[in-house]
């Protein structure tokens, strides 16, 4: 490939073979957004582009081989104008990337819930993407951004301070994501936000059963690395505290999530960053091996549900959809989209609903099919 490669597309795709890759692929056709699917595997690349993603034939993209490093990345993306980043675990593999856009110029979107790397966006970097003008947006996708739009929903009623969070979903783990769940609670604390402040999970809390709307049943959860909102509402004014749970439906995959978590950290707790990391990979390999199935909207369902409350006043918002990876890629399509048409609504470390508005990514997330009208319920004054 040419060194000007990337000036001929607005749209990079990092991490474009892996599962979500291809879905962020795949709507950014639909939005008619020429993109360069980037990897460190050309073969691979191309083979993912071919076989996985629908419609690929009338895409405009190429595909680009790159090494992960900040002068190959920033290379690559010199030219462009946004980059969605698949690549984890983030807490690893994400500076670079991050360091590369803010010198090629590029805004950056990714997909992770790392809590520990949105607070590195957050600390480390946020600043300098403002002062450049750029947009530094982690976590865009299901499992956060659609959850945030239920908040933002209830926060609609002023004077609630406190979410409770909760998200579910049908299906499996991806291999990157089982990979990024055993790494980051090998490496990282989760917290949950107390009068604006992280405060720690207990580690021994193991999985707690929440009440799901829509069925008789309790749920499972865990605080699933604490997830990104407590990072987006800790300098928010309106919120003083915000707590998130999440898992799966499959009760017997939840089960057994805090015994592999717990047998990979006594496994490794000894051993150095290499060899550690090398052992959760084969754990996780050994967990989910293969690509998940396409989803199916009949067996891949999600829910959202948050609970707002201030001292005299309730709000609860429930968001049921489905195929959770599809609104993930759908999020980062028209994220980029939206940045290619015009300046984000903030600029530096933003969560999706700040830089595009709850509505309008709603909006996307209901016209595409990917979940149901919120029912939002109010009490008190």
């Amino acid at each position: 490939m040419s060194d000007n490669t990337a000036g001929k597309k607005p749209v990079i795709v990092y991490g474009a073979s892996g599962y979500t890759g291809r879905l962020i692929c795949e709507y950014l056709r639909e939005f008619g957004v020429p993109f360069i699917a980037a990897g460190r595997d050309e073969g691979k690349l191309k083979a993912s582009m071919e076989a996985n993603v629908a419609g690929i034939e009338t895409a405009d993209y190429e595909i680009v081989q790159v090494e992960h490093t900040v002068e190959a990345l920033t290379e690559l993306f010199s030219g462009a104008s946004v980059v969605c980043n698949t690549v984890g675990p983030f807490s690893k593999f994400g500076p670079a990337t991050v360091e590369a856009c803010l010198a090629a110029g590029t805004h950056y979107l990714d997909t992770t819930g790392e809590q520990d790397w949105l607070i590195t966006c957050d600390e480390q970097y946020g600043d300098d993407f403002a002062a450049a003008g750029l947009l530094l947006s982690p976590g865009i996708a299901h499992m956060y951004t659609t959850g945030e739009i239920a908040a933002e929903l209830c926060l609609e009623k002023p004077g609630l301070d406190t979410l409770d969070i909760a998200v579910f979903w049908g299906g499996s783990p991806t291999i990157a994501s089982t990979q990024t769940i055993l790494v980051n609670a090998a490496t990282s604390k989760a917290h949950y936000l107390a009068q604006n402040q992280y405060v720690e999970f207990d580690p021994t809390q193991g999985l707690l059963p929440l009440v799901v709307p829509g069925q008789h049943e309790l749920a499972l959860s865990l605080p699933w690395g604490g997830t990104s909102h407590p990072v987006w509402y800790r300098k928010d004014p309106r919120v003083a505290n915000c707590k998130a749970q999440g898992g799966v439906f499959n009760a017997a995959l939840m089960h057994g999530v805090p015994q592999i978590v717990a047998g990979a950290l006594e496994a490794t707790k000894d051993m150095d960053e290499e060899e550690r990391d090398a052992t959760l990979t084969a754990t996780a390999a050994q967990v989910m091996n293969v690509m998940p199935p396409r989803e199916n909207p009949r067996l891949n369902k999600s829910l959202d549900s948050v609970h707002a409350s201030g001292p005299l006043g309730r709000a609860h918002c429930v968001i049921h959809g489905n195929q959770n990876y599809k609104q993930t890629g759908l999020l980062q399509a028209f994220a980029a989209f939206s940045l290619l048409q015009q300046p984000p609504l903030r600029v530096g470390f933003a969560s999706g609903c700040k830089a595009f508005g709850h509505r309008e990514l709603l909006g996307q997330l209901r016209a595409f099919g990917l979940v149901a009208e919120p029912v939002l319920t109010y009490q008190g004054n």
